[in-house]
């Protein structure tokens, strides 16, 4: 309840101060209580008092009642975070939020399974208003987005995976990453890793040829596995595509991320390795934001290296922005779509900032040193980019969000009819296991009876990763011991 609570706090920006500083109430208090079932539904009564600095008291309360195919656990987690929020709302004049309620990082694994208990459409969209509070626009948003993901899960067997191969390493530390990246070692440290990273991938390997299962999707992330020089990078692609490339495999990924880590022997390596889709990520087409937030190339750089791309014959090309960037209007991100649409990407993948605890701009925020966009703002950047996005033909096919998120906004990946990428749709929708290779690379095997997925982490830490590999190794052979040797002895 404590989690839920916070949930709604952060969404609208409500802060624990200490006695000494200016509040506009001393005391903020939530009680959740837990009432009798109406009509075998459980129900649950939120009590919000609010207390100012002359000891007045403000009073509010909601109840609300679960639904029938809800779990009794789940219903009073949802209705104590929407009786919280509609009193935000309907009591204390606060906007309401694109998503209401719906807070969680796939929101289209609900609709998902409300369209295989029956539901039609129209059914799901207005269920998504009414037990989520979820608006009219983010409902139409992510229906039409999991009716259109159904051929593709449809696509997967029980004994079909997907790889992840995890490069820790960038060339430098972007402004507002949290990721668990390392700035590129030196060729000691490298060649530690690449070690490590050849037995961990031959243990996956010998997994997969011992539980019979065929790979559909390879994908290579990180960091920026292209922050490799190129030599490791060579080897590090044969060592990946000699070990699961075969016929079952229709898209082996590359983030390439940025153009100061491409080259042209990078480029003709992936085409050799038949790599069928690169990612490529401005995150912006402003040289002056790039370089605020430390990217070492220019927009020019991008285009160059999307031409190089092109030219060697990868057949997909996908590019990363970022909504919400400091300094940047919507008439910016106006000027990013026109510069990135121009190029004729297959997908792009728009991101709203998340501002992380781990990040260097979450600490310069702290100093005020940085002005970022607004949520509204941010919302109208975001309302430019998928206009230009559907102007260029382009469909959103995958969603995920995360929390502190500019905006209340979300992830959303568009492609043209026919570039979906299988891999995104398959780790959002977590209908199939991804066995993670790598630094801070994660395992999730979904168990083909159940459909439960059980998960098994990498280090994110690099010296505690080459150390314990070994351990990491153990624990992942266990848990594919457990779900697949079991469907072998059934």
């Amino acid at each position: 309840m404590v989690k839920f609570t916070k949930e709604v706090l952060t969404l609208y920006k409500v802060e624990v101060t200490s006695p000494t500083e200016d509040t506009d109430y001393e005391q903020l208090s939530v009680v959740h209580r837990r009432l009798p079932d109406k009509d075998g539904l459980p129900c649950l009564a939120t009590t919000v008092w609010l207390f100012d600095a002359a000891g007045n008291e403000q009073r509010y309360e909601r109840q609300a009642v679960g639904e029938r195919d809800e779990r009794v656990s789940a219903a009073l987690h949802r209705i104590a975070k929407l009786n919280f929020y509609r009193i935000f709302v309907e009591e204390l004049g606060y906007p309401p939020a694109p998503w209401g309620v719906l807070h969680g990082v796939r929101p289209t694994k609900i609709v998902h399974r409300w369209l295989r208990d029956g539901y039609t459409a129209e059914q799901a969209m207005a269920r998504l208003q009414s037990v989520y509070d979820c608006s009219a626009e983010k409902a139409q948003l992510i229906v039409p987005m999991a009716c259109r993901q159904l051929p593709f899960l449809a696509q997967g067997k029980p004994d079909m995976v997907s790889i992840y191969v995890g490069i820790p390493f960038c060339l430098t530390r972007c402004l507002y990453c949290s990721f668990p990246a390392n700035i590129l070692p030196g060729e000691k440290q490298l060649r530690q890793f690449m070690q490590v990273l050849a037995k961990d991938l031959a243990a996956v390997q010998q997994a997969v040829a011992r539980y019979h299962l065929r790979v559909q999707n390879i994908y290579i992330g990180g960091g920026t596995p292209t922050s490799l020089p190129d030599t490791f990078f060579a080897e590090m692609l044969d060592m990946v595509y000699n070990a699961f490339y075969g016929p079952e495999c229709v898209e082996f990924t590359v983030e390439a991320g940025r153009p100061d880590s491409m080259s042209p022997a990078k480029i003709a390596a992936m085409a050799a390795h038949h790599v069928t889709r690169v990612s490529v990520n401005p995150q912006t087409m402003q040289a002056r934001t790039l370089h605020l937030i430390g990217r070492q190339h220019t927009p020019e750089q991008v285009v160059t290296m999307y031409h190089a791309l092109r030219a060697a014959g990868i057949p997909h090309i996908n590019m990363d922005l970022i909504l919400g960037l400091p300094g940047e209007t919507a008439a910016d991100v106006a000027d990013t779509m026109q510069k990135v649409v121009a190029l004729g990407p297959d997908d792009i993948t728009l991101h709203a900032l998340a501002i992380k605890r781990g990040s260097r701009l979450k600490l310069i925020m702290q100093e005020k040193h940085v002005d970022l966009p607004g949520d509204a703002e941010t919302r109208r950047m975001s309302e430019v980019a998928l206009d230009a996005i559907a102007r260029a033909g382009l469909q959103p096919y995958y969603l995920y969000r995360q929390g502190y998120m500019s905006g209340d906004l979300e992830n959303i990946g568009c492609a043209r009819p026919g570039a979906e990428g299988m891999y995104n749709i398959q780790i959002m929708e977590e209908h199939q296991t991804i066995l993670g290779i790598g630094g801070a690379a994660a395992t999730k095997v979904v168990d083909p009876r159940t459909m439960v997925m059980q998960s098994t982490f990498n280090a994110k830490d690099l010296t505690t990763y080459l150390r314990d590999i070994d351990g990491y190794i153990a624990k992942r052979a266990a848990l594919l011991a457990r779900v697949y040797g079991a469907t072998e002895q059934s």
